[in-house]
């Protein structure tokens, strides 16, 4: 690696380290916020929204899952837990996706990263494509279960 290779590098190296100093305040406060969330709504309340309307059912799993946002493998233990409570596949499909893709709480990190119009857009279609993916998904593994 020359000299100049190397100024390179460092230069990067310090802009990474001076975006990771700027955006580290951002990214605790959304770390405990969604911490604050999980443990101010108990997975027992989860049980009671939903009804047996498929319709009803997958708007209020997208509109649970935007707001109580959260990691795949999570999502994947909660979903078979509300699927045990006799909760609709559609509902499920819908909350997992939402719970994955779209992020009210990170909403605020990922407009000053990304960009505001960005950061609303992309979630936006998140929220607007994951009710007809469950749609989708329930009718075609409805009468499979």
């Amino acid at each position: 690696m020359g000299r100049a290779e190397r100024k390179s590098f460092l230069r990067v190296l310090i802009n990474a380290a001076s975006s990771f100093a700027l955006g580290f305040p951002i990214l605790l406060g959304v770390i405990l916020l969604m911490g604050l969330l999980g443990t101010l709504i108990p997975s027992e309340w989860l049980f009671k929204v939903f009804t047996a309307n498929p319709l009803w059912d997958t708007l209020t799993g997208a509109a649970v899952g935007s707001i109580a946002a959260g990691n795949p493998i999570n999502s994947y233990v909660m979903g078979g837990e509300l699927l045990k409570e006799g909760v609709s596949l559609y509902a499920v499909t819908a909350f997992i996706i939402a719970w994955v893709t779209v992020g009210l709480v990170q909403l605020p990190a990922e407009a000053a990263f990304l960009g505001g119009k960005f950061a609303i857009l992309r979630n936006g279609l998140s929220f607007i494509l994951a009710l007809p993916i469950a749609a989708a998904t329930g009718l075609i593994l409805s009468p499979l279960g």
